[in-house]
């Protein structure tokens, strides 16, 4: 009997037959895991409860033919229940959770920075000491910048040339000098650069000071870049509550 053990974090799960669930993992050592967790849909389930969505554990798996097997879970966080108290931080953590699904299609291919960029943010939003949407907003930036399409906010995306820019296009990939510049660029505000920047770099005291405009502007970039480059739209995206976000800035 083939058995390995890794942390990992719930990104979803699927009912399999009439008791068991297919668990799909966001894994340390082995990238994305999807295995079956057998019987945890029966009120006696010895660990039912552990394999559900934002849950952080600690898992060993049996390996299966075509699905590999659950066979011990220990809980590491609970951030479920941080999240799901409150719909301003369970919107936007669905949104990191399928965001992490769709750039790990690959089985078993590591993506140690992935994962831990998964757990950094639902930590965050676990505890509730910053702004959903600013928490998810910054995966989103840094989840990007792993998948090799860190948006250019800075400088041309097309030459490097230094900015601040005035015009910025997702198809270019970010923001772009006047020379490179194509039809129908945006032109957000410097402010809306900024915190797109910070959020990039975890600059926490200069995102949280950004007003309630650059928010909105910024987070419709960063969701128009990421759908770009996956080429498809997140169904949890149009879900995220974002209003709160202070109107006197």
């Amino acid at each position: 009997m083939s058995l390995y053990r890794d942390t990992g974090v719930v990104l979803r799960v699927q009912k399999l037959g009439e008791a068991d669930r297919i668990i799909t993992l966001v894994t340390r050592k082995h990238g994305k895991v999807r295995a079956v967790a057998k019987g945890v849909r029966r009120t006696t389930s010895r660990f039912g409860a552990r394999v559900e969505p934002f849950a952080h554990i600690d898992v060993q798996f049996y390996t299966g033919r075509t699905l590999d097997i659950i066979t011990q879970v220990q809980t590491l966080d609970a951030f479920g229940a941080g999240i799901m108290s409150d719909y301003r931080r369970y919107t936007a953590g669905c949104a990191v959770l399928e965001t992490a699904d769709r750039l790990c299609p690959e089985e078993g291919e590591p993506v140690l920075r992935l994962y831990l960029l998964v757990a950094g943010a639902l930590r965050a939003l676990a505890d509730g000491q910053r702004d959903a949407p600013l928490v998810l907003d910054a995966f989103l930036m840094r989840a990007m910048a792993f998948a090799g399409w860190a948006p250019a906010v800075l400088e041309c995306a097309r030459c490097n040339e230094p900015g601040p820019h005035k015009s910025f296009s997702v198809q270019a990939g970010g923001s772009v000098c006047p020379r490179c510049r194509p039809a129908g660029s945006a032109v957000p505000a410097q402010d809306t650069l900024a915190l797109m920047a910070a959020l990039a770099t975890g600059t926490w005291d200069v995102a949280e000071a950004s007003t309630a405009a650059a928010r909105r502007e910024g987070s419709g970039l960063i969701a128009a870049l990421l759908q770009w480059h996956l080429e498809r739209q997140l169904r949890s995206l149009p879900l995220v509550e974002r209003k709160g976000v202070p109107s006197g800035q």
